[in-house]
């Protein structure tokens, strides 16, 4: 069983740290962690920078081939960055000081969101051709990923309010919630106005795919 090196899990409040201090705190605790942690947590991490990468080089390849997309489709990578870099720190404390607290309700919670979530973002892609037959349960599970989001956030109040949880853990929270607001919002901006220059960038993309010449610009 992962042994505590704060207070904050038995119930009583440490000592007020500097911000970087806590961080700092929250961080190392990564050296706690043990095989199957890792395995998680590349896995995890491994995963939403792979959203980052693809969202963030499909922005570029469109740029790159002068196609005419819209201040919102950039959003989506910007979110992505901020979504990651909030959960990779979230889910350092997710595999040490607090898993267990987490064998309940919350770590049930967390899988709802991460289904919701994946699944609205692939049915999002799938709505560029497919049309409103995967916009509509798109829109359907990002609307649930958000509200199971805001029930884990009562659940992690819950717990900061009895001192079984901290600060970094609790603006963890705030940036995850930002950064998939901010993606999720530009995203479906982008949808609804008709995923404007994404034509273009598939099409750079054929022909890069295809031997052709490489995308060009700026």
């Amino acid at each position: 069983m992962t042994t505590v090196g704060s207070s904050a899990i038995s119930g009583r409040r440490a000592p007020r740290l500097t911000i970087l201090a806590e961080i700092a705190l929250y961080v190392g605790r990564i050296r706690q962690f043990e095989r199957d942690d890792w395995v998680v947590y590349v896995a995890w991490v491994g995963m939403m920078l792979g959203l980052c990468f693809s969202t963030g080089g499909f922005i570029w390849v469109g740029r790159r081939a002068a196609a005419p997309l819209p201040a919102e489709a950039f959003l989506v990578p910007i979110g992505a960055v901020i979504f990651t870099l909030a959960i990779a720190l979230d889910t350092i404390g997710h595999r040490t000081v607090y898993k267990e607290a987490l064998r309940g309700g919350e770590a049930l919670v967390h899988h709802i969101i991460i289904v919701a979530g994946i699944a609205s973002c692939v049915l999002l892609c799938a709505a560029y051709s497919g049309g409103a037959g995967y916009a509509v349960p798109a829109l359907v599970l990002t609307i649930l990923s958000f509200i199971y989001s805001l029930v884990d956030e009562v659940m992690h109040w819950r717990r900061y309010l009895g001192g079984k949880s901290d600060v970094v853990e609790m603006w963890s929270h705030v940036f995850i919630l930002i950064g998939h607001g901010v993606m999720m919002a530009g995203w479906w901006l982008w949808y609804w106005h008709g995923y404007v220059g994404v034509a273009e960038t598939l099409a750079a993309l054929a022909s890069v795919a295809s031997g052709g010449a490489r995308p060009v610009g700026p």
